[in-house]
């Protein structure tokens, strides 16, 4: 069972990376409690993770707001996921298993179909899901808490930039490039293509704030 305060994360979590609390806006520790109807402390918890999730900051005698992502913020949260997930697909190149790479792929193909008819979140979902399989495919715990810490800035980042059938049709192709080195068991070649691919992501990231 979820405690409150976990609860009041992943809900005020959702809301910031959806964008239904814009960057920079103030968030009311009194004014939450009182649309849940919840004490502070709760409030206080769910607030504390967001700010180690570094998606709000507290300022001294002014209040709590939503972050502002800049280039900096970017370029770490994509050197973290590099690091992380350049050894997890050399990991999952060794393990992960053949029917769960195919699914993986039969799922990125249909998400890119429906892009093509204007329907990102197939994408979102399959883009998520690929990066966190082949993660959970090492059995690290510490690798898959690491690159879970790092989920929530992700997802605002991407909600945050722009999407298109060309953005997609590229992340689709560098995917099937991954997953099929995979499939091969060819370890240089799928870490190879996860890099290109993370870089790719960080400039895409990047263009978009700037």
């Amino acid at each position: 069972m979820e405690s409150i305060a976990d609860q009041l994360y992943r809900i005020l979590c959702d809301r910031i990376t959806g964008g239904t609390y814009a960057p920079g806006s103030r968030l009311d520790p009194q004014a939450i409690a009182t649309e849940f109807g919840v004490s502070r402390t709760p409030v206080r918890e769910a607030l504390a993770r967001l700010e180690h999730d570094q998606l709000i900051v507290t300022r001294p005698r002014s209040g709590t707001f939503v972050a502002r992502p800049g280039v900096t913020d970017v370029r770490e949260v994509c050197q973290l996921r590099k690091g992380i997930e350049w050894v997890a697909t050399g990991i999952a190149a060794r393990t992960m298993p053949q029917d769960r790479i195919a699914d993986l792929r039969d799922e990125a193909v249909e998400a890119l179909r429906r892009a093509d008819r204007g329907d990102y979140e197939p994408f979102f979902a399959s883009d998520s899901r690929l990066h966190n399989e082949i993660v959970a495919a090492t059995g690290n715990a510490r690798l898959i808490r690491a690159r879970s810490s790092a989920e929530p800035f992700v997802l605002w980042l991407r909600a945050l930039g722009a999407t298109g059938r060309r953005r997609v049709a590229d992340s689709t192709r560098r995917h099937l490039e991954i997953l099929d080195a995979i499939a091969a068991r060819d370890v240089e070649g799928a870490q190879r293509a996860a890099a290109v691919h993370l870089d790719e992501v960080e400039q895409q990231m990047v263009a978009d704030l700037s």
